[in-house]
C-alpha cells in the first residue's frame, strides 16, 4: 500500500489539556447511547461500536483543543464533536459507500428542520441518530448567543452538512478537485469554520458584530480552516484515500496537480499548512491590531477578541496532539513523533518538539522577505492559453477609443504624471471593453471602458504615489474619501478634488442611477472591495512580503477587480435572479473559477513588467517561484496547469452543473435563461481579456520601454538587482526639478 512518512510539522505553540477531561468521556458516552449512536444499526449498518467511540477519543480530542474552557461547556463541545463525527460516518456509510446522490440531498434537506435561526423550539420529530443529536444540541446551544454569532453558526452549520454532496458528486465522477475549488471546499465540508465558531462560544467571547467580517477576521477563521484541514488530509491519508475511496484529501489532490509521489505531495501538504499557519501569525500581530484601533473597539471587546485568537491558537496545538494518539487515522509511518534534530517524543512531548518546529520551517519563512527586486525576468515562454469561447468585438470600439481619451483628459487622468494619453493609447481599454461587452449599446461601451480605465489607472496610481509602507495612511484616507462618491441613495456628491474622485463620482452616477437600492449595493462593496486590497498589497510591499499562495489568490480576484466587472456583467439580470443565487456553490464556483483563470493570464503577461521593471511582488508566477522554491519557468509551467484546470473547472460548471442545479432547485425559465446569460458573459469576459492582453501595448518589454519616461527608459537598460529602487527614485526626483 502506498504510504509516506509524515513530516516535520509546524508546532510553535505547546498542547495543554482541559483538567475535565475524565468528566467528558463519561458524559459523552452517555449521551451517544442516548441518541442511538452506539451499537444501533443504521439501515442494517453498525455505525459505531461502543469500542470504536473509545478508540476515537473525542473527548481527548475537545480537552486538548479546549483546555480552559469550564466542565460544563467541555461536555457540550464534545457532544458537539461525537455528533459532527457521528454525521460523517452516517453519511459515508449511508450516501458514499452506495453514491445515492438523490438520497443524500433529501437527507441534508431534513436537517435544516432541526436548526431554527431563531433558537426557538423544535417540533419535527428526529428520525435518526444525525437529527437527534442536532435537535439535542442546537437547543442546548443557540439560546446562549447573539443573533449575530447564531446566523454565522447556522450558516457553517448548514456548508459542512449539505456540501458533503459536492464531496459525493466528485466520487460518482471520480474526479480529483484542483487545489483552489478543494481548498475552498474544505473549509464548507471539513467543518474548521463550525469549530471556530464553537471555540467563540467554548471561550464565551463572542467577536464584535462590527468586525465578524472584516478581512483580519475572514483571515484568522480561513487559516484556521486551512490548517486544520491540512493537518486532517496529512493523518487521515490511509483511511480515506486507500480504504474509504475517498477524493476530497489535500495529499491525492495535490499528487495528481503536481504529479510525483505521494510523499512529495504530503510534503507540499505540508509547506502548505506551514504556510497558513504563518498567515495566520502574520495577520494577527499585524493586521488585526490596526482594524481593533480603527474600530475603536472597546477594552472589553478587545479582550474577548484575543481569547477568540488564543482560542484558535489552542484548538491548532490540541488538534495535533490529539491526531498522535487518535486510532481514528491510520497513520503512515510514524514520523510525527520523531523530530529531524532529535529529542524527546511521545504522548505528551509536543512542547519539547518547538525548537525543531521552528528551525525546520524557518527558511520557508524567511524566503518569503527576502526576495530581491528588480531582477532580470525575461524571456519566458508563455504557458499554453486555451480559451475555448469565441471572440466578438463590439462595433462601437474606435469610437470608444477615441471617447475614452477625450473623458480621461476630462477627468484629469491624464495630467499627474502617472499617465499620459501614450500609456492611455497603449493600454487600449477600450479593446478590452469591446470583447468582454460585445452587445454593449455605444453609450454602454463608453461607461465600461470607463470603469476599465479608472481601475486600471487607479491601480498603477496607488503604489507609485503611496509608496511602500510610509503613505499607508494616505492611502486609507484616499479609500475613506472615494466611499463618499459612492451613495446608496440619491444625493448631491461633494466636490471632488482628485481625478480618481472626478472620475468616479462621474462613473457611479452613470452607472448606479438607474440601479435599484440592493444593486447600487453590490456595486459599492466591489469598488471599495477592490481598493481596500490595494492597501493589503501596499503593506506587503512594505514588509517585502511575497503573499502566501492562499491569501494571494483570494485577494487577487480584488486587486484585479473581478468583482467590478462581474457585477457590471450581472445588471441585465439582477431583477430576474435572486442575490441568493450567486451564493449557490455552482454558481459562485464558476464565478470564482473564471476570475482565477483571467487573473493568473494577467499575471502570466505582466510578469516581466511587474518584477523587473516595477519592483512588484504580487504576482503568482512569484509566489508560486518562492511557494515551491522554483525557477521562474517552472513556475510559470505550475501557473499554467492551474490555469488549465480552472478553465475545465468553469466549463465543467456550465456543461453539467448548472443544468443539475436547475432541475434540482426547479428553477422556472426565467431564471434559468438569466443565469445561462451570465454563464455567457463570462465566456465573452474570458475570450475578452485574452484578445486584449494579446491586442494592447501595455506588457511587452519593447512596448514598456518605449513607453517609459527617459529617465525610466534609461534605468531599464542598465543592470538591475539591490540597490536600483534607490537609483528609480532620485532620476525621478531629479527629472522632477
Amino acid at each position: 500500500m502506498p504510504s509516506f512518512e509524515l513530516p516535520e510539522f509546524y508546532t510553535p505553540y505547546p498542547a495543554r489539556c482541559n483538567p475535565h477531561l475524565d468528566r467528558a468521556r463519561a458524559h459523552s458516552k452517555a449521551w451517544a447511547r442516548s441518541m442511538d449512536m452506539i451499537d444501533v444499526p443504521q439501515h442494517g449498518t453498525v455505525i459505531w461500536t461502543a469500542a470504536d467511540l473509545d478508540a476515537h477519543d473525542y473527548p481527548l480530542l475537545c480537552a486538548y483543543t479546549h483546555p480552559d474552557t469550564t466542565a460544563e461547556l467541555l461536555d457540550l463541545v464534545t457532544d458537539w464533536y461525537v455528533w459532527v463525527f457521528y454525521f460523517d460516518d452516517h453519511f459515508l456509510e449511508l450516501f458514499k459507500r452506495s453514491r445515492d446522490l438523490d438520497g443524500a440531498r433529501a437527507y441534508l434537506d431534513a436537517l435544516r428542520a432541526f436548526m431554527p435561526a431563531t433558537g426557538g423550539p423544535i417540533s419535527r420529530q428526529p428520525a435518526n441518530p444525525v437529527e437527534a443529536g442536532l435537535a439535542d444540541l442546537w437547543s442546548r446551544t443557540v439560546p446562549d448567543r447573539s443573533a449575530d454569532w447564531r446566523a454565522r453558526f447556522a450558516e457553517s452549520t448548514r456548508n459542512l452538512l449539505d456540501e458533503s454532496l459536492w464531496e459525493l458528486a466528485n466520487i460518482n465522477a471520480n474526479r480529483v478537485a484542483n487545489p483552489v475549488e478543494y481548498v475552498e471546499m474544505r473549509r464548507k465540508v471539513g467543518g474548521a469554520p463550525w469549530s471556530a465558531n464553537l471555540v467563540e462560544h467554548a471561550c464565551d467571547a463572542e467577536v464584535p458584530a462590527v468586525i465578524a467580517a472584516s478581512r483580519p477576521l475572514q483571515v484568522l477563521r480561513d487559516t484556521f480552516a486551512d490548517a486544520v484541514h491540512l493537518r486532517n488530509d496529512l493523518f487521515s491519508y490511509q483511511r480515506e484515500v486507500h480504504q474509504e475511496g475517498e477524493l476530497s484529501n489535500g495529499v491525492l489532490v495535490l499528487e495528481r496537480f503536481l504529479g510525483g509521489s505521494a510523499q512529495q505531495a504530503a510534503d507540499r501538504v505540508n509547506d502548505l499548512l506551514t504556510s497558513r499557519l504563518q498567515q495566520f501569525e502574520h495577520t494577527a500581530l499585524t493586521e488585526l491590531p490596526a482594524l481593533l484601533d480603527e474600530q475603536r473597539i472597546d477594552p472589553v471587546a478587545r479582550i474577548q477578541v484575543g481569547l477568540y485568537v488564543k482560542g484558535l491558537q489552542d484548538w491548532q496545538s490540541g488538534g495535533h496532539e490529539w491526531h498522535l494518539q487518535s486510532s481514528r487515522y491510520t497513520k503512515p509511518r510514524a514520523a510525527a513523533a520523531a523530530p529531524v534534530l532529535g529529542g524527546p517524543s511521545g504522548i505528551g512531548t509536543q512542547g519539547a518538539r518547538i525548537a525543531s518546529s521552528l528551525a525546520a520551517t524557518a527558511p520557508q519563512r524567511l524566503r518569503s522577505f527576502s526576495h530581491v527586486p528588480f531582477q532580470p525576468a525575461g524571456g519566458l515562454e508563455l504557458p499554453a492559453l486555451d480559451v475555448p469561447f469565441a471572440l466578438t468585438l463590439s462595433p462601437h470600439l474606435e469610437a470608444a477609443r477615441a471617447q475614452n481619451v477625450t473623458w480621461s483628459a476630462a477627468m484629469g487622468i491624464l495630467g499627474e504624471g502617472v499617465w499620459d494619453e501614450g500609456k492611455l493609447r497603449a493600454a487600449d481599454l477600450a479593446l478590452c471593453a469591446a470583447g468582454i461587452h460585445p452587445d454593449a449599446t455605444a453609450e454602454q461601451l463608453d461607461l465600461t471602458t470607463g470603469w476599465l480605465t479608472w481601475g486600471t489607472y487607479a491601480d498603477d496610481y496607488y503604489p507609485i504615489v503611496f509608496g511602500r509602507g510610509a503613505g499607508i495612511p494616505a492611502a486609507k484616507a484616499c479609500n475613506a474619501r472615494l466611499e463618499m462618491f459612492m451613495p446608496l441613495d440619491p444625493t448631491e456628491l461633494p466636490v471632488p478634488v482628485s481625478p480618481l474622485e472626478r472620475g468616479l463620482a462621474d462613473l457611479w452616477v452613470r452607472t448606479a442611477g438607474p440601479m435599484e437600492r440592493a444593486a447600487r449595493r453590490a456595486l459599492r462593496r466591489a469598488i471599495t472591495d477592490m481598493t481596500a486590497s490595494w492597501i493589503w498589497e501596499l503593506g506587503n510591499q512594505a514588509q517585502n512580503r511575497i503573499p502566501d499562495p492562499i491569501d494571494y489568490i483570494e485577494m487577487r480576484r480584488k486587486t484585479f477587480g473581478s468583482d467590478l466587472t462581474m457585477s457590471l456583467c450581472r445588471l441585465a439580470q439582477h431583477r430576474i435572479v435572486p442575490d441568493a443565487v450567486y451564493r449557490l456553490r455552482p454558481v459562485a464556483a464558476m464565478e470564482n473559477s473564471a476570475a482565477d483563470y483571467a487573473c493568473l493570464l494577467n499575471d502570466v503577461f505582466s510578469y516581466q513588467k511587474e518584477i523587473q521593471f516595477e519592483g512588484e511582488i504580487h504576482n503568482g508566477v512569484l509566489v508560486v517561484q518562492n511557494f515551491l522554491d522554483c525557477d521562474a519557468a517552472t513556475a510559470m509551467r505550475v501557473v499554467g496547469d492551474l490555469m488549465a484546470a480552472r478553465m475545465s473547472q468553469f466549463r465543467d460548471i456550465v456543461a453539467v452543473e448548472l443544468p443539475e442545479l436547475f432541475d434540482a432547485l426547479r428553477f422556472d425559465p426565467a431564471t434559468r435563461a438569466a443565469l445561462q446569460g451570465h454563464a455567457r458573459n463570462l465566456e465573452n469576459w474570458l475570450a475578452g481579456i485574452l484578445n486584449w492582453h494579446r491586442g494592447c501595448h501595455r506588457y511587452a518589454e519593447a512596448d514598456l520601454i518605449s513607453n517609459a519616461r527617459p529617465a525610466e527608459a534609461e534605468l531599464f537598460g542598465h543592470p538591475t538587482g539591490l540597490g536600483t529602487a534607490a537609483v528609480r527614485i532620485l532620476r525621478t526626483l531629479q527629472e522632477a526639478r
